[in-house]
């Protein structure tokens, strides 16, 4: 199974969007963000998946805000997953060639500060965000 390309607008809860309210993900989603900031041989190995789809669904795609954040062509786990065949040459090329419609935060440490603001207390708009996030994904727990 291959990882499709990113969406056309990174999803309405993507944590790399300025819109999303603080506090929808856990800190340990957070705290993915801010490797990808570094130098290539400094990143993790691995794509970054939109969080909409199951980890494991047919329809798992890469992040559309992680590839408009992030220069795609000097990601570590774009290079990883395309030598490994789970990205396509035409995926990795629309990672690197990706702009985002929407405004994004200018790193993965913004936009974890952003997120991590109010993790412990969720407002009204990200409590929100979590029940439906939470009805879409059959992987997270429901508890």
């Amino acid at each position: 199974m291959t990882t499709l390309p990113p969406a056309r607008t990174p999803c309405t809860f993507c944590p790399y969007r300025q819109d999303v309210p603080s506090g929808v993900w856990a800190e340990s989603e957070y705290a993915k963000l801010p490797p990808y900031d570094g130098e290539t041989f400094e990143q993790p190995p691995r794509l970054f998946q939109c969080h909409v789809n199951d980890r494991d669904s047919d329809r798992a795609r890469v992040c559309a805000g992680w590839a408009g954040c992030h220069d795609g062509g000097q990601l570590l786990g774009v290079r990883v997953a395309l030598a490994r065949g789970s990205i396509t040459p035409e995926t990795a090329d629309a990672i690197a060639a990706y702009e985002s419609p929407v405004p994004l935060f200018a790193s993965g440490a913004e936009a974890a500060a952003h997120g991590m603001s109010s993790v412990l207390e969720p407002g009204e708009d990200a409590r929100a965000a979590i029940t439906k996030i939470t009805t879409i994904r059959s992987d997270i727990n429901h508890g």
